[in-house]
């Protein structure tokens, strides 16, 4: 056997040890072990050999177990150009000389797509629940609630999404500074290896996150009940309509459940900091599952109407929210510091673009939903079936969307452009032949699906019409959404709001004219050019040579 030896190099998180001061030193400085050791007990690290892709280079790999040692192989004769050999190398065991490739992108994606489909699905799916009891009720309860939801969705979302992403962000920042303190500090203190977060930290983008929940839900609470009005005349629904009595009783009630969905929505942000997608699932299974079990419960059994549907509801939200709490509590200190450092202004500056973006495409669906309302008590019913059934498909491929986003952040971060082009090529092709799968199974199943919502024929025929709208643009819905992703994964917010707005405003003046002429087909069409404009927009930036996507259009070998 040829005679080498190891390198043994100091562990620092891979997002950090290409820029870290403590990385080169311990690379350059490292312990050199015989390759007849590396097995040894008695070794300063223990390591395992494994077998690289580039047989020229063999190396060795730390334990998962291990979060500290990195190894490398050097044979005996050649340390002298073991710099050079290192510099040659993308990746020589986890030490970075340039780029951090992942391994095996598709599996990463899946990996990541699997919890957050399954996160979308669960509230959509309830939500498609609760339209389908209410619509057994009549086509009056089934479009008055419809109105009602959309204004709830359109306020309480305006700022938590902006709430939601940032938090990610800022929370993950958090993490990686704290790990590195206590790296930085078991180096210097002792040989235990780092264990990440063993113990309970104060966060202060935790505290701030949960404080802008607190008080933006109750902002919501007060604005839903005491303006319920005026807000279902916005949408069309005048107060001698036989709809505008159970809206209000529907909206009001909803309204309390406020509070707990904001704080709901930004946890998962927070949870997503931690790289945790799976403990929102379980509490959202938890408290959705509960949702399912009442709406009969209160709707039929205690005969409360679209009332028992809206309490269902709020007992579901605040359900998820406490246990989300309640887990939360035991990784990190939930009340804040001194106010003086939290990241009110942080939040703000970096939620701006995301709120206007968010602010485009909630009132482009206002619109559409206004424009419905106007139509009639059938046609608004018939409206809300097609929205719910296309807005719980489409979810399914935000998931697809903000997987990638994770990956294209993680990989631009460390200048890997070339990772980025694989992913952005790979999720985009994942996205067509989704939306195309999608299309035909909705195309197939949609008129029966109806059914299971209404049993009015009238509702029924007009929902028939719609099925064109809702299977057709599946594919333009998951590349747009994907394009979404993309972008803020390369943090082009300003680029993602701006374009939302100009996409917004013209789809909105459409539909504020076309239905006049059209009728409900009108508000289709709208929302049809809404999506497609989005995924122009998104392929067209891509296609942009300056902008942040200029690697695109470079080699492979320049990139390198």
């Amino acid at each position: 056997m040829e005679s080498s030896r190891v390198v043994v190099g100091g562990g620092l998180p891979l997002a950090n040890r290409r820029n870290s001061s403590f990385a080169k030193p311990k690379i350059q400085q490292g312990t050199f072990l015989p390759l007849s050791r590396i097995n040894d007990v008695s070794a300063p690290q223990k390591c395992s050999l494994h077998t690289n892709p580039n047989p020229m280079f063999p190396f060795v790999t730390r334990r998962k177990s291990q979060t500290n040692p990195d190894c490398g192989v050097v044979k005996l004769g050649e340390e002298d150009d073991s710099s050079s050999s290192l510099d040659k190398l993308p990746e020589v065991n986890g030490v970075h000389t340039g780029v951090a490739r992942p391994v095996d992108i598709k599996r990463e994606l899946v990996m990541l797509s699997l919890p957050a489909i399954a996160g979308q699905a669960i509230d959509p799916l309830t939500l498609l629940m609760e339209t389908a009891y209410i619509g057994r009720l009549g086509s009056v309860e089934l479009g008055s609630a419809g109105v009602s939801m959309a204004i709830f969705n359109t306020i309480s979302k305006l700022f938590n999404i902006p709430l939601l992403s940032v938090a990610t962000s800022f929370v993950a920042e958090d993490i990686a500074k704290i790990a590195a303190q206590d790296l930085a500090s078991e180096d210097s203190q002792s040989d235990i290896p780092s264990q990440g977060l063993p113990e309970r930290k104060q966060l202060s983008s935790v505290s701030t996150a949960l404080v802008l929940a607190i008080g933006i839900g109750i902002f919501e609470a007060l604005a839903l009940s005491l303006a319920s009005g005026p807000f279902l005349r916005l949408m069309g629904i005048q107060s001698m309509s036989e709809m505008f009595i159970p809206a209000r009783q529907f909206l009001v009630l909803r309204a309390l459940g406020a509070p707990a969905y904001v704080v709901s929505l930004a946890l998962q942000g927070i949870f997503r900091g931690f790289k945790d997608t799976k403990t929102p699932v379980y509490c959202l299974g938890i408290g959705n599952f509960l949702a399912v079990f009442l709406f009969p419960l209160f709707i039929y059994k205690f005969r409360m109407g679209v009332a028992g549907a809206a309490i269902s509801s709020v007992i579901s939200q605040y359900t998820v929210a406490i246990l989300m709490l309640i887990l939360l509590n035991k990784r990190v200190i939930l009340l804040p510091p001194k106010i003086g450092s939290l990241k009110f202004g942080d939040y703000l500056k970096s939620g701006g673009f995301v709120l206007g973006r968010t602010l485009s495409v909630l009132v482009t669906m206002t619109v559409a939903t206004s424009m419905a309302a106007r139509q009639g008590v059938f046609a608004m019913a018939a409206h809300q079936i097609c929205m719910q059934v296309w807005l719980a498909v489409s979810l399914l491929t935000d998931a697809l969307a903000s997987s990638g986003q994770a990956l294209i952040a993680s990989s631009a971060s460390k200048r890997d452009f070339e990772g980025v082009k694989e992913v952005t090529t790979f999720v985009l092709k994942i996205g067509v032949v989704t939306g195309i799968a999608l299309a035909i199974v909705l195309g197939m199943s949609f008129s029966s699906i109806a059914g299971l919502f209404s049993k009015d024929p009238e509702v029924l025929r007009i929902v028939r019409k719609g099925v064109l709208f809702v299977a057709a643009t599946q594919p333009i819905t998951a590349l747009a959404f994907i394009f979404d992703g993309l972008h803020y994964g390369m943090s082009d917010f300003p680029y993602a709001a701006c374009s939302m707005m100009v996409v917004g405003g013209i789809s909105s003046a459409f539909m504020l004219y076309a239905p006049a002429g059209l009728g409900l087909s009108g508000v289709w069409v709208g929302l049809s050019m809404f999506m497609g404009l989005r995924m122009v927009a998104g392929f067209s930036r891509l296609m942009w040579r300056k902008g942040p996507w200029w690697f695109m259009h470079t080699s492979d070998k320049r990139l390198a």
